[in-house]
């Protein structure tokens, strides 16, 4: 019998349970859909290096899948136009997918279910917990991290599975090679996509390096080879198992005890879960100004400033290099985010939903859920019950950048800009340029 395997965020072969409930086929179809990007504010696509490190971990998947007698076939285009085909095409009898916490993503898995004439199974597999785990209070899932924190951190995650032997391919299966389009990873943070370089990145930093044990200390750092695991990238193409990355966490603490650092990195991995969970719960209030709460969202748009904010063209140096940071690289730490996305809320007095929508524009780790997740957070309509945070821009370079080497490294300085660009009729008051200097 001939099954399909719906990649998403899941591309690994190594502890992948949806992949693994398939593998009993006697032939398996692997496809993959690029994603479609909704387009807002003008922001679509993918960045260069976002773009790059996807490209390069479907490039890793496919060599691994040809080396099994398998196949990656990359479609473009809707998946509930192709996946009714290709079932015909290959008498198919099953398929599969994995869950996925975004709104859209759910319904594009929906739609393809009612077109299809077999069975969708709908699979979990990219949470440390399955949702049969999930303590609930009588009013549902905790709306905020600490009492959710309380309720999970005790819990623990089944262990990671090794790598599923997989069926061969169907006869006839023709897929593209997929190639790199010239992008190469910037040299000041060179990382490469799929689930062997981030295998090697985990081994390295957490027991070769050892570094997670200086992890509380340096996280906040600006940039470095080992203040942060750099994991995210592959935990959000599902590249790296997050449940493989607890694991040998927990090796870790066996082998040389546990500390302050070991258990705020677990923490981060609750974080991440957190996000997940109520994005499932929150649906579409994910996307509105107001988050999940009722009160009025009092921020506007004004394109200018979001042109120079984007192009790290404002009056804060810091916000500028770390917006040249990561457009150049597609990265940005946990505290640079932080700081960015203060600086679009409090002092331009932005839609915090633009700011989001360029990080997904250029994040190597974006993922719906934690980034859109966070940016409420900073905008104090999500898992805050403090409200927004201003970060004092000033006091942020001071303690993390106080010579002043991260902004001169990233080209920080630019001219003043002006506090008004249009006068009361909305007329242009000076031309303002909005490339970086």
């Amino acid at each position: 019998m001939t099954e399909l395997y719906w990649f998403r965020n899941d591309l690994r072969i190594e502890d992948n349970p949806g992949l693994a409930v398939h593998a009993e086929a006697s032939r398996l179809l692997c496809v993959y859909f690029w994603p479609r990007q909704i387009p807002w504010c003008n922001l679509t696509g993918m960045g260069e290096q976002r773009k790059r490190f996807l490209l390069e971990t479907l490039a890793a998947l496919q060599a691994e899948l040809r080396e099994r007698d398998q196949e990656l076939m990359v479609l473009h285009g809707s998946p509930a136009r192709w996946l009714p085909e290709l079932v015909e095409r290959f008498s198919v009898r099953r398929a599969g997918v994995s869950r996925v916490p975004g709104v859209y993503e759910r319904w594009e898995v929906d739609r393809v279910a009612r077109v299809l004439e077999i069975p969708l199974l709908v699979h979990e597999g990219n949470t440390l917990f399955s949702a049969a785990q999930l303590p609930r209070t009588s009013a549902g899932l905790p709306r905020q991290y600490a009492p959710f924190r309380r309720l999970v951190e005790d819990l623990r995650s089944a262990s990671p599975r090794g790598e599923t032997l997989l069926p061969p391919r169907p006869d006839r299966v023709n897929a593209e090679t997929v190639a790199n389009l010239g992008a190469r990873p910037h040299p000041a943070f060179v990382v490469r996509g799929g689930s062997a370089a981030g295998r090697e990145r985990l081994h390295a930093w957490m027991l070769r390096e050892r570094a997670v044990d200086t992890y509380k200390a340096t996280r906040n750092q600006l940039e470095g080879l080992f203040y942060a695991s750099f994991l995210s990238p592959w935990l959000a193409t599902g590249a790296l198992s997050i449940r493989r990355v607890a694991e040998t966490l927990l090796e870790y603490e066996r082998t040389y005890g546990s500390n302050e650092s070991t258990r705020h990195l677990y923490s981060e991995f609750l974080w991440r879960e957190f996000f997940h969970w109520r994005a499932y719960e929150d649906g579409q209030t994910l996307f509105r100004p107001s988050g999940r709460g009722r009160r009025r969202h009092s921020r506007t748009f004004e394109p200018r400033n979001f042109a120079r904010w984007c192009a790290g063209a404002t009056d804060y140096p810091l916000v500028n290099a770390l917006m040249h940071q990561l457009v150049a690289t597609g990265w940005m730490s946990n505290r640079g985010r932080q700081i960015a996305a203060s600086c679009l809320v409090n002092e331009l007095n932005l839609d915090w939903r633009y700011g989001a929508a360029f990080f997904e524009k250029h994040l190597l780790d974006y993922d719906v859920a934690s980034n859109y997740g966070n940016w409420q957070y900073i905008a104090g309509v999500g898992a805050d019950p403090r409200g927004g945070r201003h970060f004092n821009i000033e006091k942020q370079a001071s303690l993390y950048d106080p010579d002043g080497e991260f902004v001169q490294r990233w080209r920080g300085e630019c001219a003043p800009q002006p506090e008004f660009i249009a006068d009361a009729a909305d007329w242009p008051i000076a031309e303002v340029p909005v490339e970086p200097p």
